[in-house]
């Protein structure tokens, strides 16, 4: 079988696809961490490529459901997530199976099984178009109310710190501080993926898998080498932050240049 894989995760990305490729039962032509590069390549693909797609729901910038309104054709899908209250969306929109993470083997084989033996009826899936536009639309419109402070614990003590004034997080030597604009650096209890989730999409954007920006603080954008940018910010420091190539697109349309 041909498998397409999304996650936005590269660990969760690296772990499904280690497991596919130890039942050696598919054949896996793509992968890819960013929704709306995924999607490009998908509609790229001639659709006889490919047996199904394996889908991450939560993702910024596009979630699974809005992925699937956006593409041109309509793959047979298996949701991989950590969040279990999609699980309805999820089989209304042509699921095959829904996996929770972290994936464990035994319910990647069950959701083998099911994939091989809807392709060996060799039946057409249902057009669903309609129903997937109508979860996508409906996730879109949501109102979800962000945190405006974020917990920084040390030793016994909480400090609540504004988001407003954080320039951006950062992870090093397997912690995760948020800088502030005044100075100073706050321990949080989170990963870069998860602030990722949890904070404003239109003011939070992930420039670095180890760095998420806050675009209230981007003062000035210069090229560098390798297909990179370089951000100054308006902090006491002039910091400069690094955008990896494979994020210099979201960053560009989130600032419209």
């Amino acid at each position: 079988m041909r498998v397409f894989l999304v996650d936005d995760e590269p660990l969760a990305l690296k772990r499904l696809s280690r497991l596919l490729r130890e039942m050696n039962r598919v054949q896996i032509i793509g992968q890819e961490t960013d929704a709306q590069i995924a999607q490009d390549k998908l509609n790229c693909l001639d659709k006889q490529s490919l047996d199904a797609v394996f889908l991450d729901v939560q993702m910024p910038e596009l979630n699974g459901f809005e992925l699937l309104a956006k593409l041109d054709w309509q793959p047979l899908v298996v949701f991989a997530t950590a969040y279990d209250q999609y699980a309805l969306q999820a089989f209304e929109v042509n699921s095959i199976d829904y996996l929770l993470k972290p994936i464990e083997p035994e319910k990647l084989e069950r959701a083998l099984r099911k994939l091989e033996r809807f392709l060996t009826t060799d039946q057409p899936a249902p057009d669903l178009q309609a129903t997937i536009r109508q979860i996508a639309d409906s996730w879109t419109n949501q109102k979800k109310d962000f945190p405006a402070r974020i917990a920084s614990k040390l030793g016994e003590k909480i400090r609540f710190v504004e988001l407003a004034q954080i320039t951006h997080f950062y992870a090093e030597d397997k912690l995760t501080f948020a800088a502030a604009a005044a100075g100073g650096n706050f321990i949080v209890d989170r990963t870069i993926a998860e602030l990722e989730r949890e904070l404003n999409p239109a003011k939070f954007v992930r420039i670095h898998r180890a760095t998420l920006l806050n675009l209230d603080y981007v003062e000035e954008i210069n090229s560098w080498f390798g297909g990179r940018l370089a951000v100054k910010i308006r902090d006491n420091k002039r910091t400069q932050l690094t955008v990896a190539r494979d994020r210099v697109r979201d960053l560009k349309e989130k600032l419209g240049f």
